[in-house]
C-alpha cells in the first residue's frame, strides 16, 4: 500500500493535549470544548464531527467518568481525566472507562496521588507507541501486498484495501479485548 506513510502523517498523532497546554487555572465548560477542539480538531474524520460537546462532558459528570467540579469550573485535573476519557472512548464503553478510572477518581479525592506523573507516564507511552505503531503499519502493509500478489486479481487496489482494512480491524479487536480483560479484573478486585 504505497500511501501508507502519507495515511499515517494524516492521523495527527502530535495533536494530544500535553501537561504543558494546560492552563494553570481552572476553566469553564465552553473553554474546556475551546482547548479540545484546538488540540484535537484536525484528527476529526469529518467537518461535522465534534470533538468535544456539552452534553458529553454533562454524560461524563452524570456517569461519574470524573469528580464534581466545583463553581462550574474544571481543574488541571479533570481535564486531564478529560483527555484520558477521549483516548479511551474510541475503544471502550462508558461503564468501562468508569471501572478504569474510578480508581484514579479516588485517590484524587483522598489527595495523595499526583496525576500530572500518571499522564505524563500515559504520553510516554504514547509516543512510544505510536513509533511501534508506525513501524507495524508498514509491515503489516508489506504482508497485505504479499499476499494481494498471490491473489492475481484484476482489481488488487481495491482488494489491498480491503484486506488492509480487515487485518487492522483485526489487530484493533485483539488490542480492546485484552483492555475489556483487564477492566474486568479491575471490577473483580472491587468486589473482593
Amino acid at each position: 500500500m504505497e500511501k501508507v506513510n502519507e495515511i499515517i502523517a494524516d492521523l495527527g498523532f502530535e495533536n494530544i493535549i500535553t501537561l504543558e497546554d494546560l492552563p494553570k487555572i481552572d476553566l469553564y465548560m465552553d473553554q474546556v470544548i475551546q482547548l479540545f477542539e484546538q488540540k484535537y480538531g484536525a484528527t476529526k474524520r469529518t467537518e461535522d464531527e465534534k470533538v468535544l460537546t456539552k452534553t458529553m462532558i454533562n454524560n461524563y459528570a452524570k456517569g461519574k467518568l470524573f469528580f464534581s467540579i466545583k463553581n462550574k469550573k474544571y481543574s488541571k485535573e479533570h481535564l486531564i481525566l478529560i483527555s484520558l476519557i477521549y483516548q479511551l472512548k474510541g475503544a471502550l464503553s462508558l461503564n468501562d472507562i468508569k471501572t478504569t478510572l474510578d480508581g484514579l477518581n479516588e485517590k484524587i479525592i483522598a489527595g495523595d496521588f499526583n496525576l500530572e506523573a500518571f499522564y505524563e507516564s500515559y504520553l510516554y507511552l504514547f509516543t512510544k507507541n505510536v513509533e511501534s505503531f508506525k513501524e507495524d503499519i508498514e509491515e503489516k502493509a508489506k504482508d497485505v501486498n504479499e499476499e494481494i500478489t498471490k491473489l492475481e486479481e484484476q482489481d488488487s487496489q481495491y482488494l489491498e484495501k480491503a484486506l488492509f482494512i480487515a487485518t487492522l480491524v483485526n489487530i484493533s479487536n485483539l488490542y480492546r479485548r485484552v483492555a475489556e480483560k483487564l477492566v474486568d479484573e479491575i471490577k473483580e478486585c472491587k468486589k473482593s
